[in-house]
């Protein structure tokens, strides 16, 4: 057959290459992606930070304001709340309107609340500030994921997620010794406030360097947010995160179930209601067929499992550790750096040299090499009681640390190893959503395993000689869901985003759909 080529079957068979290309121009490389980074991981840090550094203030907090048991449970739980509902539509606005411009946005907004947190007066002022800081961070930390995932070439992805893995695991690790060093350093006689007032500087700094570094980006397809489905998913994740979050402290009244059994059919008509919206030809709120890939699914759901894990265990610590054995905050935040330092070089080892060898496995040896940690900790917690030497306790958290690191670092990358850059913010929003979930639904779990054991009226303050039983009670079901999540592992292929770009449904596949029938002429 003749080849007669005219300049419109050029601008095919151009398109056709294009999409079949190792690179397609969505993937050309950011020059200035490598000092973007640098901004993108500090706010990272800062927000991981801020979800713990109030816990360790909240005697001095309470002492100074005046605030009620109930205020003080709302500014630790109304950050989480308010960050885990807006996480999905923050990464869909970034996707509609720009990821650099919300990214900016989100961190001018977290910069002002954390101004209003540390200047507060009374309870209700600084309650205010922590729920609208969680919504300004529901803006800003879905952006990260998404601006990475667009600005950096595929083969230096998961290099990079590693990174962003390790960060935010070092900063919620860090955030009560950062709050201990605040708080009894006393900077200049402010007492708890500076936890607040040290993102000052360091927002207005993300500020003018992401404004100059940051490449800006979004999908063009989409006309507008979708609004029906922002309030279903919203009205959803509220009734199913804040009786998580407020169940244990109220002793769970029969609200809290109520709202617990109405999200189920509030989240299935959210998923209804999506399913018409796509039917429409419209740009919804989540993208449902990103959950036909399996990386992106079953990553997910190890990504509950690690969230669960997370919440069971390091709430139950910081008592253990402060209450049953008397550490001061400082000496608490101190015995975890095994488990910090050893979290990044675990992350650094898996991305750089395991991983990109031997694929899933890595990932379900740091669930094993995990769990064993937490059954080490059970045997030293049981065998020694009270009577546990620091060093003792820092033990264990080498190989939880290891493990973790193996995970937490290429996790993130599976997640969004086969996400079409168009929708990189609102798979964003899910995969940070996910870990938020499962770290309340973790904290939940504390009531049934941890506080149950310990018994009392529910303060643990007045049961410390058998706060150690309860904390050895505790990591057994730690170790369990690190075994699960090394099951469901299974569910995620062995090499994901490697065939992705070939297979039915890959987003180069999606893309393809897209576009019309080539002439026959130019695929011979």
């Amino acid at each position: 057959m003749s080849e007669n080529k005219t300049p419109q079957s050029d601008a095919k068979a151009s398109v056709i290459d294009a999409l079949n290309s190792p690179s397609q121009a969505v993937d050309q490389a950011d020059p200035r992606r490598w000092v973007a980074l640098i901004v993108l991981l500090v706010a990272t840090f800062m927000d991981a930070v801020d979800v713990t550094v109030v816990n360790i203030a909240v005697p001095h907090i309470q002492a100074d304001t005046g605030a009620s048991t109930a205020q003080i449970q709302w500014v630790v739980g109304g950050y989480a709340l308010a960050f885990a509902l807006g996480l999905i539509t923050g990464g869909r606005l970034g996707d509609l309107y720009g990821r650099k411009r919300v990214f900016l946005a989100g961190v001018a907004g977290f910069t002002l609340t954390s101004l209003v947190c540390g200047i507060a007066g009374s309870p209700e002022v600084l309650l205010a500030g922590r729920i609208a800081q969680g919504a300004a961070a529901a803006l800003m930390v879905p952006q990260v994921l998404s601006i990475i995932h667009v600005s950096f070439p595929k083969e230096e992805r998961g290099k990079v997620f590693g990174v962003f893995g390790a960060v935010s695991a070092l900063g919620v690790l860090a955030g009560p010794l950062v709050g201990a060093l605040l708080v009894e350093g006393d900077l200049f006689g402010l007492g708890w406030r500076p936890i607040f007032l040290v993102n000052l500087p360091l927002g207005v700094a993300g500020l003018i360097a992401g404004a100059m570094l940051i490449r800006e980006s979004k999908d063009e397809r989409a006309a507008r947010l979708d609004v029906g489905g922002m309030l279903l998913s919203a009205t959803g994740l509220l009734f199913l995160v804040l009786p998580l979050i407020q169940g244990r402290e109220l002793g769970w009244p029969v609200w809290t179930y109520a709202m617990l059994a109405a999200s189920v059919p509030v989240l299935a008509l959210f998923v209804a209601y999506e399913r018409r919206v796509i039917a429409r030809g419209g740009s919804p709120l989540v993208v449902l067929s990103l959950f036909s890939r399996r990386s992106f699914s079953g990553g997910l759901g190890v990504q509950l499992l690690f969230g669960l894990a997370s919440g069971v265990f390091f709430l139950a610590w910081a008592l253990y550790l402060q209450l049953g054995l008397g550490f001061s905050p400082l000496k608490a935040g101190l015995s975890g750096l095994p488990l910090s330092l050893l979290l990044m070089a675990g992350a650094g080892v898996s991305m750089q040299v395991l991983v990109p060898r031997f694929g899933r496995r890595v990932l379900q040896a740091g669930a094993l090499i995990a769990a064993a940690g937490m059954v080490l900790f059970a045997w030293l917690v049981g065998h020694y009681g009270a009577d546990i030497a620091l060093w003792q306790t820092m033990l264990p958290l080498v190989p939880m640390g290891i493990g973790m690191g193996l995970i937490i670092a290429p996790l993130t990358d599976i997640v969004l190893s086969e996400v079409p850059h168009e929708h990189a913010g609102s798979a964003s929003g899910l995969n940070n959503t996910t870990t938020q979930l499962g770290q309340a639904v973790g904290t939940a779990l504390s009531s049934l395993i941890f506080f149950n054991h310990l018994g009392g009226d529910g303060n643990p303050a007045v049961r410390a000689a058998k706060m150690p039983d309860a904390f050895a009670h505790t990591l057994p079901y730690v170790a369990a869901a690190f075994l699960a999540a090394f099951a469901l592992l299974y569910a995620v292929p062995r090499r994901a985003g490697r065939k992705d770009a070939d297979t039915v449904g890959g987003p180069r596949a999606e893309e393809q759909a897209r576009q019309p029938a080539p002439d026959p002429a130019l695929t011979r």
